[in-house]
């Protein structure tokens, strides 16, 4: 490896582990906001860096990829939910407080709202609790 490539190489483990080191303090503060100034001090670059680093590995802003991975836990919680799961709180559990703006992010990102994904859920585990209510009714049917 010559020194042209050894050099391209530490960048980019560097970016890598200065984008991933950003992500696990993102994740470890749930429904904190975290401006990019404390970020970047945190993984001790500049803000310019930090989001060249973002761009480089993630192919999007550090703030595009934490609303990004936002509304994939908000979506898997919806897949998850059950008879009390509402849009309203699984949407502010993650940090989505403006309702419009969350289903209109989540439509774009998914191709379905929210609630339309949660009915989905709720469908798929009713459907999950039929066959044993099924099976229990033919067994008493001659």
């Amino acid at each position: 490896m010559d020194s042209t490539s050894r050099g391209r190489f530490h960048r980019t483990t560097s970016r890598l582990d200065a984008v991933e080191r950003a992500e696990a303090y993102v994740r470890a503060h749930p429904g904190t906001s975290v401006p990019i100034a404390r970020l970047s001090r945190i993984v001790g670059l500049s803000e310019r860096c930090l989001r060249n680093a973002f761009y480089g590995v993630r192919g999007m802003s550090p703030r595009r990829r934490f609303i990004a991975e936002r509304l994939e836990d908000a979506r898997r919680a919806l897949r998850d939910g059950h008879g009390d799961t509402t849009v309203t709180g699984v949407a502010t559990r993650y940090g989505f407080y403006e309702l419009g703006r969350f289903a209109a992010s989540y439509k774009d990102a998914f191709g379905e709202t929210p609630s339309a994904t949660l009915r989905g859920s709720r469908r798929r585990w009713t459907a999950a609790d039929t066959p044993d209510i099924l099976e229990q009714t033919h067994a008493y049917h001659w």
